[in-house]
């Protein structure tokens, strides 16, 4: 352990708790200094989604701490995207082959949570209610702040900010050695309302939505009301509600937050765009005036690090939208590398590597999660999207070893986010030619299908998948 540096982390969050946990399995000294109080002991109150989509590269770097099994069983199993069309019918778009492929509803609190008990146990410090003020990367040095104003100072030759997309020791960073930092904001905002679990419904309803058991609506799907241009999402909860998600544009014509700025205006357009989701909304009213519009933006950084004194990592370095559900997935991986690099390394080379390897996967995914956002909202009810996607799950079928959907790459193996990217863009251009003469998937010749496909693109790569 004397030959390892001591680690200062900032931020006790996902990928802080879990960072802490992977280093101090190594060997590292590891403090973690957290802000807000210890939601162990006071309650968790993040301020964000309470529940968040674990796909594979999540679930592999829990594997590696140990606590895999422990959180699927306090998930709830989606399927794929129940879509709900304004004319209230609805079908499920499955996101893999069969039950092997799924993603996971899992409590953000309930994860936070767990992973603080792994890494004290691993042997990580943590210290709450402990606020970033300063941080001086000449000296090694940084101040705290506590709840009640007291400030210290403690020694931190090695910083790494987990700190999320607001992060503070970003701006200290920035400050220091400018990062070429840039934001760009989507110019839509979300807002969060909830379905109970349907004992607080009325029976008549849960007739009319075919309730299953505890839940309202099914389940084991996440749910998507697309309407081109905005849309509403539902996640269930282990305890039988689901958290139901609105994007909207912030500003601009009907529809926006801009125009909708109380319940009695948003109900009114929930009566006519939302018909079958808001009687399941009991609380409606009060959800939506005492909930605040959140904002949505994608964080870019030329530089994530200061030699070996700084690293930001997860959202602090690379924060993306949600709607590829991969933003706590890609900072779970971001763990796995950095802790591996750390071991035996440098600082200063493992954050050069860290970076050199991570950051164009970080771009790809953010690319990834912009481009999901018009298919959730628009494209699962298009005629053209549903006719490539039965013509790609025909090819997937005949040839797996040349053609698998992008979401499936990004969501099942542990292909890297930018030959994701690079090939499903190759792919779906493919389809587009295919589908050139008939927009029917069973008017294409499949054994035509099949010998372009693997003349036009090279096997995929050898799979890695955790199991």
């Amino acid at each position: 352990m004397s030959s390892k540096p001591s680690l200062s982390l900032i931020g006790g969050g996902l990928v802080g708790s879990l960072l802490a946990q992977q280093l101090a399995r190594r060997g590292f000294s590891v403090d973690v200094f957290e802000k807000r109080p210890d939601p162990r002991m006071a309650g968790f109150a993040g301020g964000r989604s309470i529940n968040l989509a674990l796909a594979e590269r999540g679930l592999q770097a829990l594997r590696s701490a140990g606590l895999a099994e422990e959180v699927l069983q306090r998930a709830v199993m989606m399927r794929g995207r129940m879509v709900h069309t304004p004319d209230g019918r609805s079908g499920l778009q499955r996101y893999g082959v069969d039950d092997s492929e799924v993603i996971w509803s899992v409590s953000r609190g309930g994860l936070n949570m767990w992973l603080l008990d792994a890494a004290e146990s691993a042997g990580a410090r943590f210290h709450f209610g402990q606020g970033l003020v300063a941080a001086d990367f000449d000296a090694g040095r940084m101040r705290l702040v506590d709840a009640g104003g007291t400030e210290r100072v403690f020694d931190a030759p090695v910083l790494i900010g987990a700190d999320g997309a607001g992060s503070t020791l970003r701006s200290a960073m920035n400050a220091y050695r400018a990062l070429g930092e840039r934001v760009e904001w989507l110019g839509h905002g979300y807002k969060e309302l909830e379905i109970p679990p349907a004992s607080e419904l009325s029976p008549e309803l849960l007739e009319h939505g075919g309730g299953h058991d505890q839940f309202a609506i099914e389940p084991n799907a996440l749910h998507i009301w697309p309407r081109g241009g905005y849309m509403c999402i539902a996640l269930p909860n282990t305890a039988g509600s689901f958290t139901v998600t609105l994007f909207l544009p912030a500003q601009g014509p009907y529809p926006s937050f801009a125009t909708l700025p109380d319940a009695r205006a948003a109900e009114t357009f929930f009566r006519h765009d939302f018909a079958d989701l808001l009687p399941l909304l009991p609380r409606f009213g009060t959800d939506y005036d005492t909930h605040p519009v959140g904002t949505l933006a994608t964080l870019y950084l030329e530089r994530w690090h200061l030699d070996g004194r700084a690293l930001l990592v997860g959202d602090a370095a690379h924060a993306i939208v949600p709607f590829h559900g991969q933003g706590m997935n890609c900072g779970f991986e971001d763990t796995v590398s950095l802790a591996r690099l750390l071991d035996g390394n440098d600082p200063a080379e493992a954050f050069a590597e860290f970076q050199r390897l991570r950051q164009p996967n970080a771009d790809a995914i953010a690319a990834m999660a912009l481009e999901n956002y018009v298919e959730m909202r628009d494209s699962v009810a298009d005629p053209r999207y549903l006719a490539k996607r039965e013509l790609g799950a025909r090819l997937a079928a005949r040839a797996p070893e040349h053609f698998m959907a992008r979401y499936r790459m990004v969501t099942f193996t542990h292909l890297d986010y930018a030959y994701a990217l690079e090939r499903g863009r190759a792919q779906d251009m493919l389809l587009d030619q295919l589908l050139r003469d008939s927009s029917d998937p069973a008017g294409v010749d499949l054994d035509v299908a099949v010998a372009t496909l693997k003349a036009t693109l090279p096997p995929l790569p050898a799979l890695r998948r955790g199991r």
